[in-house]
């Protein structure tokens, strides 16, 4: 059935077709796009006729009339659009292009290590090549340093290479639509580690802090810290801004939209997270802007904590598995209910009628064990070994239990 003006307004994700060959390709980030599919000389091809943002649905069915002709005459409308063009743009170039397009439709603001991925990971290698060169085997070079080190990251990256080379045809900057399958094929094969997150065992972690304390002042090292004190994510870390704090309170509300749950957080920050943030409030470019970051606006890498750890020597271990170390200190160094650490951890209860009925948030109670875990990693690292474990020679003081 045709479309209409109504169901192009209203169209969900997918191809919506109109009819001999012209579509609307609605993606899920929202971007509605023209697309006439024809064949020509055995092949079938699509043509980009531009976005429904800007082509209303009768001068796409003109576009798409006048692209027939063409074929029918015997004319390349991709070669004719190609020979009137001035410039190619540069890979670089059409992946921010492709990143400012599609990033409106995106809720959640951790979508903003999209483009620092490819900053970090991608534009030093390829960024100046013609976007309409890129290649399987240009691909193949930019994931090779990372696809064993960082596979979970590496696996994005292709996926958002073949993002922006979808999005390049689209323009009409590359001729052909992109096939990505072939560049496994010249990768070693990623091994699964059955999905864990390997963590540093908690009676070491004070060591570690200490270390990063003496260590010269840097952006990354103050957000490691962070990280650790708060047993957040890293990218709960890389993202936030300003605006998230009362530092009289001693108080971080992470909206939903940053966090994994989906559900407003909040974080009650220990004395010694406070005074790290008050540190780099003075140090600030912006009261607005991003918290550990050079210039408030660009974040740091998604690899800066994590290569602070293998600068060190600290094999295997990952930022996230510190969430871990703190889940263990608290069951074996505290008496506070494991709902309470859960709930530190933004967990949500998996049994959705507990989950109805439990409508405290333990906050008071996250407070004292936030207290307890910063006082923990504050001290000298061969006491913080010494006490791995309570004794009854040394029972241990508790100033929140149950």
């Amino acid at each position: 059935m045709a479309l209409t003006a109504l169901k192009v307004k209203n169209a969900k994700p997918g191809r919506h077709v109109d009819g001999r060959g012209l579509c609307l390709l609605v993606k899920d980030s929202g971007a509605r796009t023209w697309v006439l599919r024809m064949q020509r000389n055995g092949r079938r091809r699509d043509y980009g006729l531009g976005s429904a943002l800007d082509v209303s649905l009768a001068e796409a069915r003109d576009a798409a009339a006048a692209l027939r002709r063409q074929v029918r005459e015997g004319v390349d409308p991709v070669a004719e659009r190609r020979k009137s063009r001035k410039v190619v743009p540069s890979f670089e170039t059409a992946a921010r292009d492709c990143y400012e397009t599609l990033k409106e439709g995106w809720k959640n603001r951790r979508h903003a290590n999209w483009i620092s991925s490819f900053e970090n990971h991608v534009f030093p290698l390829i960024g100046t090549k013609p976007v309409d060169l890129v290649d399987s085997a240009c691909v193949v070079e930019v994931l090779s340093p990372i696809w064993l080190d960082i596979p979970d990251t590496a696996r994005r990256v292709l996926q958002r290479i073949g993002a922006v080379l979808d999005f390049a045809h689209i323009k009409g900057w590359r001729a052909e639509e992109t096939s990505l399958r072939s560049v496994r094929k010249g990768l070693p094969r990623q091994v699964d580690k059955g999905g864990h997150l390997e963590a540093m065992p908690y009676a070491d972690v004070p060591a570690l802090m200490a270390k990063l304390a003496a260590a010269s002042p840097t952006t990354g090292r103050d957000a490691l810290r962070f990280t650790i004190y708060n047993a957040v994510r890293s990218n709960e870390t890389r993202f936030a801004v300003w605006t998230e704090f009362d530092l009289d309170k001693g108080v971080w509300t992470i909206p939903g939209e940053r966090m994994k749950a989906g559900e407003t957080h909040v974080v009650p920050l220990s004395a010694s997270a406070v005074v790290l943030l008050r540190k780099r409030w003075k140090e600030r470019t912006s009261d607005t802007g991003l918290v550990f970051s050079n210039d408030g606006e660009k974040p740091i890498s998604d690899m800066t904590m994590t290569k602070l750890l293998r600068d060190d020597g600290i094999k295997g271990v990952t930022v996230h598995g510190f969430r871990s170390a703190f889940t263990d200190w608290s069951s074996e160094r505290t008496h506070f209910p494991k709902e309470v650490a859960d709930k530190a951890l933004a967990h949500k209860l998996p049994n959705k009628v507990e989950a109805a009925y439990r409508r405290t948030d333990f906050f008071d109670k996250r407070r004292d064990l936030m207290a307890r875990w910063a006082e923990f990693l504050g001290r000298v690292p061969n006491k913080a070994s010494k006490d791995a474990g309570p004794t009854a020679s040394e029972p241990m003081p508790l100033r929140a239990a149950a």
